[in-house]
């Protein structure tokens, strides 16, 4: 059977021209499209507490202030945005809800890790911190450390463990605790300063401070007997405060009423003495003058002492009419 030859098939035409005046207009719409995407997607809002890095095919160009800004489009511009004026922080051992801050916390295994620290004695110390900190220079913060956030958590780790370890634990769980913060951010700080990171530490400050669960009920029992002691010694004191200067007040008092009584007495005889030395130079010059005076005078300072007194002769007789018996007892006492 003879074939007829096939004739190549023609393309459908859709009816407009190739490269005509409608396929123009489309190109142009899509590149007037273009161009308004990347316009709208150029233009970006930096909050009030923040500011925003500008890089420049990836080379740092400037920061820009809040309010609305416009950057190049397509990739020639891009801006990171970081809360400079914003107070951050870190929390150790512990992780609180809602962080706002992607390094603020840490997983539940590296908190019970990061905790567990051991003090210059050789004891555990269960230790929970926070440091809190801001930036402070966004071009040092971008760009001279890969993991700014991460790092300074191993800067604040390793210090703290570091001054931890040159305490006893009865200064990390009582009276050093103050201590411990100064020279915490005093350290912390240095380095940060040192590595250039951009950052300002602005206080480190210890939140839960106890001894592992393990010992935690010994240790318990042994501050409430020391507190108990304290307390008993305090008590003590207070007594003896209060017993001892009253009695040395009374035995002071005491001396001083002798003193006064001995001076007294001593005063008294050495009169006495000059006293009767002049008597005795006085008899000497005239001793019946002197005798009969100081009979007078011892007389007359005994008898008003003896009340009224009616002395008769022994012969007398027959007195009583004489007497005056009203006056004698208007005379007695």
């Amino acid at each position: 059977m003879a074939e007829f030859p096939r004739l190549p098939r023609q393309p459908r035409s859709l009816g407009l021209p190739a490269g005509g005046p409608p396929f123009k207009w489309l190109v142009a719409a899509a590149a007037l499209l273009l161009v308004l995407s990347g316009l709208a997607r150029g233009v970006y809002t930096v909050g009030p507490e923040s500011v925003g890095v500008i890089q420049r095919f990836g080379r740092f160009a400037g920061t820009v202030g809040s309010g609305l800004r416009f950057k190049l489009p397509f990739g020639i511009d891009t801006v990171t945005i970081l809360p400079v004026k914003r107070q951050l922080k870190m929390e150790f051992g512990f992780g609180s809800a809602a962080a706002s801050n992607p390094d603020q916390t840490a997983s539940a295994a590296d908190q019970n890790r990061e905790s567990d620290m051991v003090t210059g004695d050789l004891n555990a110390a269960h230790v929970e911190w926070v440091v809190q900190y801001e930036i402070s220079d966004p071009e040092q913060f971008l760009f001279n450390h890969r993991e700014p956030g991460p790092t300074l958590r191993d800067l604040a780790e390793s210090v703290m463990r570091e001054v931890v370890g040159d305490r006893t634990v009865d200064e990390v769980l009582t009276v050093g605790r103050q201590g411990i913060e100064n020279d915490a951010i005093s350290k912390l700080t240095s380095l940060v300063q040192e590595l250039g990171m951009g950052l300002r530490v602005q206080q480190v400050q210890l939140k839960n401070v106890h001894p592992p669960e393990a010992v935690q009920r010994s240790f318990d029992e042994v501050n409430r007997a020391q507190q108990e002691r304290e307390q008993m010694i305090n008590q003590a004191n207070g007594e003896y405060n209060k017993v001892v200067p009253r009695a040395s007040g009374e035995a002071e008092k005491k001396l001083r009423e002798a003193e006064g009584f001995a001076l007294k007495r001593v005063n008294e005889a050495e009169g006495d003495v000059a006293r009767f030395k002049s008597l005795l130079e006085q008899y000497e010059k005239a001793p019946d003058v002197t005798r009969q005076r100081l009979y007078l005078e011892t007389i007359s300072e005994v008898l008003p002492q003896l009340g009224s007194k009616v002395i008769l002769d022994a012969d007398a007789k027959q007195f009583l009419p004489l007497m005056n018996l009203r006056q004698l007892d208007a005379a007695k006492p």
